[in-house]
């Protein structure tokens, strides 16, 4: 697998994106995840967005953070907000997810970034088992879905 960073708006990001969004319709029977993202959110230093390419330079997943000072949504200052984590079907179950967050996690520290933090949801037990056995701990709800009761939110000091 190849890592690389690109722009939010990169068309493979923009294909990863819709299937993310479709699976996230599958599981809970709306629209996608509504969360308000800008381009510019993953623009370093104040996040990135990395793909990760097959040994035939096809797209296969997708993760990125982007900097959440204090806000009205329930974010502390330091905070590296973790977005769009997501590995196409066929490819689950190898490791890459766990490699991408490592990789995230790395890039926020190294950015002066404190804590990484993200909302995940109830129907997305792999994602929950993914972070918890990776030391995120739940926090307090934040962001677009925190007055969801589907939603949950996990943190870890970087």
């Amino acid at each position: 697998m190849n890592i690389h960073p690109v722009p939010f708006d990169h068309p493979d990001a923009l294909k990863l994106n819709d299937e993310v969004q479709a699976e996230y319709h599958l599981r809970y029977g709306d629209g996608g995840d509504a969360t308000a993202l800008d381009a510019s959110d993953f623009t370093p230093p104040r996040g990135v967005y990395l793909i990760a390419y097959d040994e035939n330079d096809r797209p296969v997943a997708t993760g990125g953070w982007r900097s959440q000072d204090e806000n009205g949504e329930g974010n502390e200052d330091g905070d590296a907000e973790l977005k769009r984590m997501f590995v196409i079907e066929e490819m689950r179950g190898r490791g890459l997810a766990r490699r991408l967050l490592t990789t995230l996690e790395d890039d926020a520290r190294a950015a002066g970034r404190s804590r990484m933090v993200l909302e995940t949801g109830t129907k997305q037990p792999e994602a929950i088992a993914l972070y918890v056995s990776s030391g995120y701990e739940p926090c307090a709800k934040f962001g677009y879905y925190r007055h969801h009761d589907s939603s949950l939110c996990y943190a870890k000091p970087l």
